[in-house]
Parts: structure tokens; C-alpha cells; sequence
């Protein structure tokens, strides 16, 4: 495996060096210092994956990301800090503009070994995944039209979005793509590093035409036209009796919060007044939950695998049928907006 470092911490890169020549089938083919110098050399050397710091000199983390990915497409693993706000943000848009995951800075305070076992299994992990050309979404302008959408059910309530990996860049898409304010609640579950997960909902907020914030509980379904919602960091979002719930019950998948768990509370309580979709993402939560709004009565898509930056989640989705239909990314909202009778009024991207 060969891997470019991008790190202009000194103390940050003599470590890295220690942690990958401990293994004798990763190679550092290069290191930059700055994200200019990044960009030069992942053109170069063609590296296998990249990990990449946030705050450079010069072209930051950000930029050098947006650029590798429109010039010469390469997975990358961010390496941040999770303490500095602007950072923080700026790793939203690292990940928007198609870097696959994101891992925090050494800890001094954290167990001997743990950080470094864990950046080298998710180095293997993102140096696995298939990347495409990916020029950042700007916003204004419109998203092309797409198929024409199934029929609206009267007595739609609600929205639903799952992702994972890839999932920051495909949910701002979407909900730039529906009207503002949306006539129904929103729901989303994504999976995010916890420790990045804070300021997640602000970023979305500001990204998109929506008002977006974590779920408090105890929110009443019917009070929530025109929000955007978030399952909050480690725990499960639900629904009941019109009444939404946080949960600590175990991980589903490993995952917590758990698309299955949102999903298939949505089924039970509110059937065939759902439209969900489950966009890109690695593994399979969301799968099950969507066959059974479907069994349910509600209407139910799923990412393509041309736009998915991992077509493992709505892969899984697609083979077990609980997908009605297999969108690109950029049909999903038009679609869930003929889904719910949305217009487009005030919609923009």
C-alpha cells in the first residue's frame, strides 16, 4: 500500500513514519508539507491513498482535497484536530468534496497503541474504496430533472434519509435539491465520527436552504414541518406515537445511531406516510429498515452505485427489493419531492 503523508506538524509526521514502517507492506512513497505541494505530488506519484491534515500552509487540507479529487482522483483519510471549530468545518468540506473518512489527531491522553491500530486498519479500509472524479457542488443552479417521480401518496408525513460513508457531500445534494421550507420533517441518520459529529448539523444548516439541528426528544412529529433532523452522536432516533425518541439500546451493525432502528420505527408507526431513501454508504444498516417501510406501504429509494461513493448500504438495499427505485444521487430529491407533492417554490442549490 503506498501512501502520501500530508502533514505539516512536525512532531504529527515523525510519528505517522513510526506507525507505518512498522508494517512491511505499507509504503510512504511521499510526504508534503503544504497543500500545494500535496496536490503536485499525488499527481506524480499516484499513491494508493492519502492522509491528509486540515490546517496547511498556504492550499489547506480543504483545498488540496477539492483539487485531488477534480485532477487525479485518490481515496483519502483525513487526520484532524476535533477541538478547533474551523477545522472541524472545514473537514465537513473535505469529506463533501469526496475525501471517505475521518479520523482524529493523536491523543496523549489516549490508551497505548489505540490510535495507531486505528489508523492503519482505516488507512487499508479507505485505500480499498473506489473513488471517482469529483468536482465539488457549487451553489445556484438548479438540479437537472429527473425521472419522472412515483405517484405522491395524500397523506405523505414525513422524509427519510440514511447514509455512511460518502454521506456528508450526498445529504447536502439532496436537500439542496428540496424546496425550502420543506412541507414535511426531515429525518436523517448518518454515521460520523462521533468526535466529529458536533458541528455537523451546522454545517448541513448552513449548506443547504433548511433549518438542520440534532434531535432533542420529545419533539411531536406534527410540530416539525420545514426542520431538518438529526439522529444526534451515539444514540438511536426513533419514533413513537407520533413522538420522537433518543435510545441507548445496543449498536445495530455496529452502528449507533442505527438507520434500521429509524427506519423500522417509521414502518410500524407511520407506514405508508414515509418516503425514505438510503444513500451511499459502507456495510448494511438502513437494508432491512427500508424493505419495511415498504412492506409498510411507503415509498422507498436507493442510491445508484455510479454515484455512490461506497454501494455497500443501498447495494444491500437494492438486492433484498426494498428499494422501489434505483435513483442517481442527483434524481433522489426531485424524486422525493413528487413523492411528498413538494413544488419547487423557493427551492434552490
Amino acid at each position: 500500500m503506498r501512501v502520501l503523508v500530508v502533514e505539516d506538524s512536525i512532531t504529527v509526521l515523525a510519528h505517522i513514519r513510526e506507525v507505518l514502517a512498522a508494517h512491511s507492506d505499507i509504503e510512504i512513497v511521499g510526504e508534503a508539507h503544504d497543500g500545494a505541494q500535496a496536490v503536485a505530488l499525488c499527481q506524480r506519484l499516484r499513491p494508493d491513498v492519502v492522509s491528509m491534515d486540515m490546517m496547511l500552509p498556504g492550499v489547506d487540507g480543504q483545498a488540496a482535497t477539492e483539487a485531488i479529487m477534480a485532477h487525479c482522483p485518490t481515496p483519502i483519510l483525513i487526520v484532524s484536530s476535533s477541538t478547533n471549530r474551523g477545522e472541524v468545518l472545514r473537514t465537513y468540506e473535505a469529506l463533501a468534496a469526496g475525501a471517505v473518512e475521518v479520523l482524529e489527531k493523536p491523543d496523549a491522553g489516549a490508551p497505548e497503541g489505540e490510535w495507531e491500530r486505528n489508523y492503519v486498519t482505516l488507512l487499508r479500509l479507505v485505500a480499498r474504496i473506489r473513488v471517482i472524479t469529483h468536482v465539488r457542488a457549487r451553489l445556484g443552479g438548479r438540479p437537472a430533472t429527473g425521472p419522472a417521480p412515483l405517484a405522491p401518496a395524500p397523506t405523505r408525513a414525513l422524509l427519510a434519509l440514511g447514509a455512511s460513508t460518502g454521506g456528508p457531500g450526498a445529504l447536502m445534494k439532496v436537500l439542496q435539491s428540496l424546496p425550502a421550507p420543506a412541507p414535511l420533517p426531515v429525518l436523517i441518520v448518518m454515521h460520523i465520527n462521533a468526535v466529529f459529529s458536533r458541528g455537523f448539523a451546522e454545517w448541513l444548516d448552513a449548506q443547504t436552504p433548511h433549518r438542520v439541528r440534532y434531535a432533542h426528544g420529545g419533539e411531536r412529529l406534527r410540530d416539525l414541518a420545514g426542520q431538518v433532523v438529526l439522529a444526534p452522536p451515539d444514540v438511536h432516533l426513533v419514533l413513537r406515537a407520533g413522538v420522537l425518541e433518543l435510545s441507548h439500546a445496543p449498536p445495530r451493525h455496529s452502528c449507533r445511531p442505527s438507520v434500521d432502528v429509524l427506519f423500522e420505527s417509521l414502518a410500524a408507526e407511520n407506514g405508508p406516510g414515509t418516503a425514505a431513501a438510503l444513500l451511499t454508504g459502507m456495510g448494511r444498516d438502513g437494508a432491512q429498515g427500508l424493505l419495511a417501510i415498504r412492506r409498510a406501504g411507503g415509498a422507498t429509494l436507493a442510491q445508484d452505485e455510479a454515484s455512490s461513493m461506497v454501494y455497500g448500504m443501498p447495494r444491500e438495499a437494492a438486492q433484498l427489493g426494498a428499494a422501489e427505485r434505483v435513483l442517481p444521487l442527483a434524481d433522489i430529491g426531485p424524486a422525493l419531492m413528487g413523492l411528498s407533492g413538494m413544488a419547487w417554490g423557493g427551492a434552490h442549490t
